[in-house]
């Protein structure tokens, strides 16, 4: 087995499982779907393998995750995450048939925390630390929807999550790059997954201008640092084209891609 089959199946068999949804209010399963629930009205469809469906199997599977998060008032908005090497024959068409709408392709990297591991010069005046204050977090999710482009409620609906998360004691960490005046200008998550060899780093994102300065990837390095400090040998992220130059610099291998679809609840469902 190379190196890339290996991390994808470490992937496959340790994150793909309960771990995945470990931090929903609830969770369904339907046939080989965890249909999860979360806080905030947000539903997110998840599994390891389907099997061997043909693509009518695949529709019907859709068509009844959608019913399932219809019946559930509480759910306004779900995601149903792909992968790209799955087998799952007419996926994309069956999802856009049920109102789910895709959202940009992500690559999957997988690799050694150690190799994350490094000492970065920061640009002078800069500094990481990390932070658990509501104003931090909510400075944090601030910048990072601005980044994003989700400026619809400038990062409170995120904020509000990410604080009720900490408060509940899971374990994630949030870390954030300051210029000299205060101003986050670098985020990021780090998710320790328990019973597996993996944290996850997510939500990274710098401001365009501070792009190329060595922020990032001082902001990455410290997230691997805490993740070997917790005992966790390999690190994951769902990566734009931003940051994945960056870790395969490191050694990281893409082994997989990942796309979210996005499904909302219509007026007057």
């Amino acid at each position: 087995m190379d190196h890339a089959t290996a991390l994808l199946r470490a992937y496959d068999t340790q994150l793909r499982t309960d771990a995945e949804t470990s931090s929903a209010l609830a969770v369904t399963r339907l046939g080989p779907l965890h249909l999860a629930r979360y806080e905030g009205g947000r539903g997110f469809v998840t599994y390891q393998d389907l099997g061997s469906p043909d693509a009518a199997e695949v529709r019907r599977l859709v068509a009844a995750a959608v019913e399932h998060f219809r019946a559930d008032a509480s759910v306004v908005r779900a995601e149903w995450k792909t992968r790209g090497h799955d087998h799952a024959p007419g996926l994309h068409e069956a999802l856009l048939e049920h109102g789910f709408v895709p959202e940009d392709p992500e690559s999957v990297m997988v690799g050694d925390a150690r190799a994350l591991a490094v000492e970065v010069p920061l640009p002078p005046g800069v500094t990481l630390r990390q932070v658990t204050a509501e104003a931090d977090v909510r400075a944090m999710c601030r910048m990072q929807a601005e980044v994003f482009g989700h400026t619809a409620d400038g990062g409170a609906r995120d904020a509000d999550e990410q604080l009720r998360r900490l408060a509940s004691g899971e374990d994630l960490e949030l870390w954030v790059a300051e210029a000299e005046d205060g101003r986050v200008v670098s985020a990021g998550r780090l998710e320790p997954v328990d019973g597996t060899e993996f944290a996850g780093i997510w939500g990274g994102c710098t401001r365009e201008e501070w792009r190329g300065r060595g922020v990032y990837r001082a902001l990455t390095a410290a997230r691997a640092r805490s993740a070997i400090a917790r005992g966790k040998r390999l690190v994951h992220s769902d990566s734009t084209e931003y940051s994945r130059p960056i870790l395969e610099r490191y050694g990281f291998l893409r082994v997989t891609t990942t796309t979210p679809y996005e499904w909302s609840r219509g007026p007057g469902e």
